[in-house]
């Protein structure tokens, strides 16, 4: 599940054995609230009560996610509705009907129940292990002896040497059952404090949304750069071939001179739109990336920086077409952005396979201070990103260094 991890033994028996303590306090001060305000509410008294109640309750929950999230290692997102504006009554009903201020009642004052049985639990396990583990030191004081079948009596310190090492055997076990113990409460704080499932997809979808209007918007932009880089470029190349072709035509029988000098200046502007299609239909997608892969094509735009790269791929087998244009635009921006901006001399890329698809990690020994500005050529990335559902995480101090990490999910 995500957000959970397996708890240490340590820490989540610690947290069974005290948080029985906490659960009472909870218990009692949120119980006593929730009634006296619903009793005294016919009387309006009540409901700044109430509103005590509330607020008391998700500072309970609060302060409960935090410690499930330090001892038993589950991370609980925060479940509530965005706040809204209006008067005080307004808000404190938009707090009153939402539902994950109930289940955190709910959570609370279960706290102490279920408190006890994990206490009892926990206290009976370990118990067992160390009354096994201390027989041999208090047998032989003890005015009866044990009788285990026909040849095991226990009745001194060396006869109850075995009883001493099942003991010690069965520590694993205890360490194990407090681990499992601790990873289900875990379970119960996330189901009671943390969002719901419908709440979780309705989250996911928005995020979907998002990404989808970011990878729409991202699109047309590129197609407005193609268009402008096709209108002001090349466009204008090709129309000054043809009128200096047509301008030596025109005197390819008068100055033939001239006119071989027309034909080469048009030689010469042919050549230059010839280049600069070739760097347009590189920009849309490099030839060698569709060809020979991540590693090549990043050889190669590492190879036209004028700075220092260090370059590592490890992305085998090769990932879908859209993860290796993301990652390969990635890196190009990246390396753009640190000969133009950040005053770096050397850059480290690294573009390795996870588990979870493609990890992209560009580095440099600039000033910093990069940003992710809605309009700029980071944000771009992002956006570009976000269409196949990937992460652009920009750090960058002043000062430097800064950290371009772009994490690109694909299926593997």
């Amino acid at each position: 599940m995500d957000g959970m991890r397996k708890p240490n033994a340590l820490a989540a028996g610690f947290y069974l054995l005290t948080h029985l303590v906490t659960g009472i306090f909870w218990f009692t001060l949120t119980l006593v609230l929730v009634v006296v305000g619903f009793a005294t509410s016919v009387f309006w008294v009540g409901v700044p009560i109430l509103w005590l109640a509330m607020n008391v309750m998700r500072a309970g929950a609060t302060v409960e996610r935090a410690w499930v999230r330090a001892a038993l290692r589950t991370d609980i997102p925060r479940p509530y509705r965005p706040k809204i504006e209006g008067t005080p009554l307004v808000r404190w009903k938009h707090q009153f009907t939402d539902p994950a201020t109930w289940r955190d009642f709910s959570y609370l004052a279960l706290l102490m129940p279920v408190g006890i049985a994990e206490f009892a639990t926990v206290v009976t396990m370990w118990s067992v292990v160390a009354a096994f583990i201390a027989v041999p030191f208090w047998i032989g004081e003890a005015p009866f002896a044990v009788i285990v079948g026909e040849f095991w009596t226990i009745d001194s310190f060396y006869s109850a040497l075995p009883v001493s090492a099942i003991g010690l055997a069965l520590i694993p076990f205890a360490l194990m059952g407090t681990r499992s113990l601790g990873a289900l409460h875990g379970r119960f704080a996330r189901a009671m404090l943390g969002p719901t499932r419908a709440d979780e997809l309705a989250i996911e979808a928005e995020r979907l949304q998002s990404s989808r209007a970011r990878g729409v918007e991202a699109a047309e932009a590129e197609r407005r750069r193609i268009e402008r880089d096709l209108h002001d470029g090349a466009q204008q190349r090709l129309v000054a071939v043809a009128m200096g072709l047509g301008r030596a035509k025109s005197k390819m029988d008068s100055d033939p001179e001239g006119a071989a000098a027309l034909i080469a200046e048009a030689h010469a502007d042919a050549k230059l739109a010839i280049k600069e299609l070739r760097d347009l239909a590189r920009g849309i997608y490099p030839s060698v990336l569709g060809d020979r892969g991540l590693d090549a094509a990043l050889s190669a735009l590492a190879a036209r920086v004028p700075i220092e790269v260090d370059l590592q791929v490890n992305v085998e087998p090769r990932p879908p077409t859209a993860v290796e244009s993301a990652a390969y635009f990635t890196v190009g921006e990246a390396l753009t952005n640190i000969t133009k901006h950040s005053n770096g001399t050397k850059a480290t890329v690294r573009v390795n396979r996870v588990d979870t698809g493609v990890l992209v990690e560009v580095t440099d020994n600039g000033q910093g201070g990069a940003e992710l500005k809605p309009g700029g050529g980071l944000a771009g990335l992002a956006d570009r990103a976000a269409t196949i559902d990937g992460v652009v995480v920009v750090v960058s101090p002043v000062g430097g260094p800064t950290v371009i990490r772009a994490e690109l999910p694909c299926v593997w």
